[in-house]
């Protein structure tokens, strides 16, 4: 993006906003990418059910030492 130069805060004022992006709407499509680029999903999708709170812990550290080992360091 190139950088603007004013000599006076009117013509600043009256100066067009530069958009790169024809529509806002791609502009969050980009964002969108980045951030899972970024932040990537840690556990599976879906609703599961354990028959007790160890099951349950078991799984979610299995989850949790597999997105580990994904990870780079």
């Amino acid at each position: 993006m190139a950088v603007q130069k004013f000599r006076s805060v009117e013509k600043m004022k009256a100066a067009p906003i530069l958009d790169r992006s024809a529509s806002g709407f791609e502009r969050f499509l980009r964002h969108c990418a980045r951030y899972r680029v970024l932040a990537p999903r840690r556990y599976p999708r879906g609703v599961y059910r354990f028959r007790s709170i160890e099951e349950a812990q078991a799984a979610r550290d299995r989850i949790r030492d597999e997105a580990a080992e994904r990870q780079p360091d």
